[in-house]
């Protein structure tokens, strides 16, 4: 049993398959079911799949597709994208979710999580907070429905999530996401110190070595899309996961 989880982060639009950047240009990438066939196939450590559009466009969680994801996955899935209510979470968990993920529902109301966390237990519900940096560097919290910065301190943010009862938080640098230049390791170091709950560092990693340093920096987790879906200067598509063997080494396991 590994110290820390590796995830791929699987983005969906339009049912589809994409991969962005800085959470712009949406690249299609392929089919999600065949992707997940090959992480189920690689034995990843747990499978996070995020609706893009979903709650953009003001729309509920695609359920069909998502129990098809739930068969093909002989992992732990998280999905987010659309959960606002409890009923749709009781949804997906009877389809094979065994985690929902949560932000702009989050954002507009934390007693959903209580609520969820409630019936379902603090393992089951996530909440996601993306955060970007303004002209001066300083960090904000970040609404992706919107495209908007929040007028709204993040850290404090960050814990109101936990004491609803977040059983994770999944911290996304928006100025990292899809560059695979290495990940924001002082803004781990500051979310981590922050609450008591595992952090699942996300935006970034473009090598091993990456997921390493977040996971120094007080990570308890590491998701990745870019890293596990191109391959080679061009950003081919070529999806690849780690070998038990090589995390293993790199986790000193």
């Amino acid at each position: 049993m590994l110290k820390h989880r590796v995830i791929p982060c699987l983005l969906m639009l339009n049912d589809g398959l994409v991969k962005t950047s800085r959470f712009a240009k949406a690249k299609y990438v392929g089919d999600p079911i065949n992707a997940i066939r090959i992480f189920s196939d690689k034995e990843v450590d747990e499978l996070m799949v995020l609706d893009i559009g979903a709650s953009r466009g003001g729309k509920e969680p695609n359920y069909e597709l998502i129990e098809q994801f739930a068969g093909e996955c002989f992992m732990p899935l998280c999905y987010g994208g659309g959960v606002r209510t409890v009923e749709q979470a009781r949804r997906l968990f009877a389809l094979g979710v065994e985690k929902v993920c949560l932000q702009s529902a989050a954002l507009d109301d934390l007693s959903i999580v209580t609520r969820i966390a409630e019936q379902f237990g603090s393992q089951s519900v996530l909440v996601s907070v993306d955060i970007k940096s303004n002209w001066l560097g300083k960090n904000l919290l970040y609404s992706s429905r919107s495209g908007k910065a929040i007028d709204r301190p993040w850290l404090q943010f960050l814990r109101d999530a936990v004491t609803a009862g977040a059983g994770e938080i999944v911290l996304n640098s928006v100025d990292r996401d899809g560059t695979m230049q290495g990940m924001d390791l002082a803004l781990i170091r500051e979310a981590s110190a922050a609450v008591p709950v595992p952090l699942v560092a996300v935006g970034g990693a473009g090598s091993l070595k990456d997921i390493k340093a977040a996971i120094d920096s007080g990570a308890s987790a590491v998701s990745a899309g870019a890293l596990f879906v191109f391959h080679g200067p061009h950003r081919a598509v070529l999806i690849t996961y780690p070998r038990y063997t090589e995390l293993e080494a790199l986790f000193g396991s």
